[in-house]
């Protein structure tokens, strides 16, 4: 298994501090919540703000903004939700998990296409890869369970959040949310194995699509395993001011 120099000393710092504060604890998530779903949706073309997605998450309408943006937040906001009740179960990546997650991205606003894989072929705008054709959808699907439960519990957290991530995408397995659902399950895995939940911020946009691109059409891995671990180590940063650590100094 490959070590995260720079982020296993950070794991292992956090682990010996647990459990923390249930104060803390309840504070950090509540921050959590409101950015990784305004940076997720934010990524995929959403305009709320991050404080608007904040007042709409509390029951608040944002006036000048689409429904469409509102029902976005609030599902996001619910998918979360859901995941933290599988990572409280340890519950193993199926494609009932899957299409679980998906089913809530898309509610209220496909739901014809909400938790059911495509039945229609995808391009994927201003990428060099072209997703598979929707015949081989559910093939493809149970390959990455097959590959999730003989061969990826032997890789460092890190480096199997990016693959199920990346390969997820690559199949591209509905019309819509595949984003935001690979970020929920990249995220599921991370939890899982005791990370915080890494939040990708939309200012990264080009370069995740670059790196999933490498990925998909060259089959360059490393430079999204790379990004992964970048935003991963980050993910730390809000614990340390949480418990009044210095982020500078070397764990």
């Amino acid at each position: 298994m490959r070590t995260f120099p720079a982020i296993d000393p950070l794991k292992a710092a956090l682990d010996q501090r647990r459990p923390l504060d249930a104060a803390i604890v309840r504070n950090l998530r509540e921050d959590l919540i409101v950015r990784w779903t305004y940076h997720s949706n934010a990524i995929e073309g959403n305009t709320l703000t991050l404080r608007e997605t904040k007042v709409v998450l509390e029951g608040i309408t944002v006036g000048g903004k689409p429904l469409k943006d509102h029902l976005e937040a609030v599902n996001h906001r619910d998918a979360i939700l859901l995941l933290e009740d599988y990572v409280q179960k340890a519950e193993p990546l199926s494609e009932w998990t899957i299409k679980s997650l998906h089913q809530l991205i898309l509610k209220g606003l496909d739901d014809d296409n909400a938790g059911r894989y495509r039945t229609v072929n995808v391009r994927i705008a201003g990428a060099s890869h072209l997703p598979p054709d929707q015949v081989m959808v559910p093939e493809l699907m149970e390959r990455i369970i097959a590959w999730y439960h003989d061969e990826a519990m032997a890789l460092h957290p890190v480096e199997r959040a990016a693959r199920v991530h990346s390969d997820f995408v690559k199949i591209h397995p509905f019309v819509d949310g595949n984003g935001r659902t690979s970020r929920l399950l990249m995220n599921l895995e991370l939890m899982k194995a005791g990370y915080p939940a890494a939040v990708l911020p939309v200012e990264k946009r080009l370069a995740y699509y670059e790196a999933l691109d490498a990925d998909h059409a060259e089959g360059k891995r490393e430079p999204f395993v790379a990004l992964t671990a970048e935003v991963v180590r980050e993910s730390f940063r809000p614990y340390w001011h949480a418990l009044g650590l210095d982020w500078e100094v070397e764990v």
